[in-house]
């Protein structure tokens, strides 16, 4: 059977820090602010993967409140919940995320970001699938604010 999990995260945008998507640092003046790295496309994934297995959220597992996350890399955070899952007996079908960035233009750094995260995940390139867009200049995320991230992960149980 095929369970289906969706992951959503957004944090504002702020100086002296490093923008991070996917694992990838992309050169910015502005970077997300966090307790970790505030990477919202590899929280959202672990979302995703989370609630397709039914077990909690990134919140549960890595608590903001907890000093040994601050300045986590959330590539750790991917690691840990992919082990979860195959503990728990899931395989990894695909990933599907979306980034929603006013500035700076991130596609010329999706392909290294959906390297790290099938490497990460132990699965091909081909079942990881990174998109890319603005908000148009509306709302908080158009006005350059903050940036989020859309997930959807497949799994299936294995024997």
């Amino acid at each position: 059977m095929i369970r289906t999990g969706f992951g959503y995260d957004i944090h504002r945008l702020g100086p002296q820090r490093k923008l991070i998507l996917g694992g990838v640092h992309i050169p910015s003046e502005l970077g997300l602010l966090g307790h970790s790295d505030a990477d919202v496309l590899l929280h959202a994934i672990c979302d995703a993967l989370l609630g397709a297995a039914a077990l909690g959220d990134i919140g549960q597992h890595f608590p903001d409140s907890d000093r040994k996350f601050k300045g986590a890399s959330s590539l750790t955070f991917l690691t840990t919940v992919r082990n979860l899952l195959t503990r728990k007996k899931f395989q990894i079908v695909n990933v599907d995320s979306t980034i929603v960035l006013q500035q700076p233009k991130i596609s010329p750094f999706v392909p290294q970001m959906q390297k790290n995260i099938a490497k990460t995940l132990g699965i091909r390139i081909v079942q990881v699938s990174v998109k890319a867009t603005t908000n148009e200049g509306l709302g908080a995320l158009g006005a350059g604010a903050g940036c989020a991230a859309y997930a959807v992960a497949s799994i299936r149980a294995v024997k």
